[in-house]
């Protein structure tokens, strides 16, 4: 990448990553180290967790055992089940903590923790292995209180990840808006917006059939209906003369608001009246289990699409960035997945510590209903606030001016 393209003001950061990615990925895929094929890595590692922390909660019965042997275990009671994801999540926590406090503050690919961070996989490995066994020494008051802990790591982790789902949502429109590809990108732009704006629509008409179909069903047509009437809230600050932001972006995070409804809804405890019918649908174990492995697969993905994204958390400008810089924050990244570690076993535990989750279930229970909503409500006001906020701003500078 030349420098003169670094330096252009019209490029966006994105547009840099992708730049950089393109030039250097051949650069470094067979010399030195690769932070592109080591986030892979890292994400196969927290996937490996995950599902490590699966495997203890629904089958682990099996080994009771050996677990039997560790005096922390009492008697393999407090091993199993929620207390068994706690141990796995505060494993998978520290590794990446760790990984976190080694190379935050890394900017240039020529600094040691470059490679470290990109390399010495056998050293890594070996340490990540360890850090899965070592919780299960632990008191278990101490793991007791990690959960408390975990509460306020999973909230902090879904808070990053919609403020970068909004970030990259208005980078799209923006970047279709833009003098340079407004008139190549109006058809795109035009059938994108009304396909969000349809299957928005569909989604809220398919929730009052399925979660709603008698009007006895008060909550969940509570929740319906605030959905409908944010998509419209949303709709009319984007369109306003002030803020002129057009359809596109609206109409995505329609998508993305009616999507938090569902997961809410479906979140909801299996004993529910008008949730009865939905899980009949599902009553097949191929169908549980699909919807099981999507989930998980979900989860991971969003953790690793979050921890690269540590452009939209940069609240100053930097300066340009050159060849040797790294592609990504890698201390942004391992905190992320640290977080993600916390987050995981929240949705094993459905939230909810004390409670025993059944096989092939995840982030099920009316905590996991709750967390679903206010993530729903609090995704709309960040948006809102995200096109209010230049309008504010603009205005207090022209009455310091005056």
């Amino acid at each position: 990448m030349t420098n003169e393209a670094m330096e252009d003001p019209g490029i966006s950061s994105r547009e840099r990553d992708t730049r950089f990615m393109e030039n250097s990925c051949c650069t470094h895929f067979c010399l030195g180290p690769n932070p592109f094929i080591a986030r892979y890595v890292y994400a196969i590692l927290f996937l490996l967790a995950s599902l490590l922390a699966w495997a203890i909660r629904d089958y682990g019965r099996s080994a009771i055992s050996a677990f039997r042997r560790l005096k922390a275990c009492h008697g393999a009671r407090y091993c199993l089940g929620a207390e068994g994801v706690l141990r796995i999540s505060f494993g998978c926590f520290l590794f990446f903590f760790v990984m976190f406090l080694s190379t935050a503050g890394t900017k240039k690919l020529d600094d040691r923790r470059n490679s470290w961070h990109s390399e010495w996989w056998p050293a890594k490995i070996i340490m990540w292995m360890g850090f899965m066994v070592v919780p299960f020494f632990i008191p278990t008051a101490f793991i007791q209180l990690y959960g408390k802990i975990a509460y306020l790591g999973a909230g902090a982790f879904l808070l990053i990840q919609l403020v970068s789902v909004i970030s990259f949502i208005t980078w799209l429109n923006d970047y279709c808006r833009s003098k340079k590809n407004v008139k190549t990108c109006r058809i795109q732009v035009l059938v994108l917006s009304i396909a969000a704006y349809v299957a928005s629509i569909l989604g809220i008409v398919l929730m009052y059939v399925w979660y709603a179909p008698k009007p006895t069903y008060r909550l969940n047509i509570l929740f319906i209906t605030l959905t409908l009437v944010l998509l419209q809230f949303m709709t009319f600050v984007a369109v306003l003369s002030k803020v002129k932001e057009g359809f596109l972006s609206p109409g995505l995070m329609g998508l993305y608001v009616v999507f938090l409804c569902w997961s809410a809804i479906r979140s909801e405890p299996q004993t529910e009246i008008w949730n009865q019918k939905a899980q009949a649908a599902a009553s097949a174990d191929w169908l549980t289990i699909m919807s099981f492995v999507i989930s998980v697969l979900a989860m991971v993905m969003a953790t690793f699409s979050t921890g690269i994204d540590s452009k939209c958390f940069q609240f100053k400008k930097t300066e340009a960035e050159s060849e040797d810089d790294v592609p990504y924050g890698y201390g942004f990244f391992h905190l992320v997945f640290a977080m993600g570690g916390m987050y995981f076993a929240m949705l094993f535990i459905g939230w909810n510590a004390h409670k025993t989750m059944q096989k092939w279930t995840i982030d099920v229970g009316w905590a996991s209903t709750w967390v679903r909503i206010v993530n729903e409500w609090l995704a709309t006001l960040v948006y809102v606030w995200m096109l209010a906020a230049p309008l504010v701003w603009k205005s207090r500078r022209q009455v310091e001016s005056t």
